[in-house]
C-alpha cells in the first residue's frame, strides 16, 4: 500500500502538507472557502475536508459529532492516527463504500478545547450545515453516527437526503453488549447508505488526486 494512503498517513508533516496544497483542486475550493468562512466567526477552530475524499463530488456524507483534542493534523479524515479514524477507516472497507464517493465532517465543526457539546453549539452547527448542503450538489444520503449528529436530521429529510443512524465509531462508544452489537453493524449500515446514495444521479464536480 501507498504509504500516503496507509492507516494513520496524516501522523506525517509530509503528507499533511500535500494534502493541504490540494485544498485548491476544482472538488475541494468551495469546501476550503466554507471551513475559512467557519474559522472567521469566532466559535473555535475547524479542521479542513480531506482533499483524498469526494469533496464537492461527493454523494455520501458520513456525519459525525465534534473534532477532538487528538485532531492535531488539521483535516477530519480517515487517515488521522487516531482510534476513531481507524475504526472509520475499516468499517468503510470491510461495507465496500467507495472513498471517492464520500466525505466526512461533524455536526459541531469547531475545536474549542472541550469536548462538551453545549446547545449554542449545537444551534451554530445546524446553521453551518445548512451552508454545506449547497456546496455537495450531488449528495444522496447522509449517516448520522451519534447523537449530537443525529439532531440535525430534521435539516436533511427537509432537504430530501435520506438518512442512516448509527453508533458513533469511537472506541468510547463500544462500551457494553448493547453498545459492541451497535458497533458491530457500523459496516453493515454504511453499506446500506452507500447503496442508496449510489442510486441517485452523480455530481459533476470530480475528485482529483496528486497521489
Amino acid at each position: 500500500m501507498n504509504r500516503r494512503h496507509a492507516p494513520g498517513a496524516l501522523a506525517d508533516p509530509a503528507e499533511g502538507a500535500r494534502r493541504r496544497a490540494m485544498l485548491d483542486q476544482p472538488h475541494m475550493r468551495a469546501l476550503a472557502g466554507y471551513v475559512r468562512a467557519l474559522n472567521g466567526r469566532g466559535l473555535g477552530w475547524a479542521p479542513d475536508f480531506d482533499p483524498l475524499d469526494g469533496g464537492a463530488a461527493a454523494r455520501l456524507l458520513l456525519l459525525l459529532e465534534k473534532p477532538g483534542p487528538g485532531l492535531h493534523t488539521g483535516f477530519v479524515s480517515r487517515d488521522n492516527d487516531t482510534p476513531t479514524a481507524a475504526a472509520i477507516r475499516a468499517a468503510m472497507a470491510q461495507a465496500g463504500v467507495q472513498r471517492e464517493g464520500t466525505v466526512i465532517w461533524n455536526a459541531v465543526p469547531w475545536w474549542n478545547g472541550t469536548t462538551a457539546i453545549r446547545a449554542a453549539e449545537r444551534q451554530a452547527g445546524l446553521a453551518a450545515l445548512t451552508t454545506l448542503l449547497g456546496l455537495l450538489p450531488g449528495l444522496r444520503a447522509a449517516v448520522l453516527a451519534g447523537r449530537t449528529a443525529q439532531g440535525a436530521r430534521t435539516l436533511f429529510c427537509t432537504a430530501g437526503v435520506p438518512v442512516f443512524d448509527c453508533v458513533h465509531p469511537s472506541p468510547n462508544a463500544r462500551a457494553g453488549p448493547a453498545s459492541s452489537v451497535a458497533w458491530s453493524l457500523l459496516p453493515q449500515i454504511w453499506r446500506t447508505a452507500w447503496d442508496a446514495a449510489a442510486e441517485g444521479r452523480h455530481s459533476t464536480v470530480k475528485a482529483t488526486s496528486t497521489a
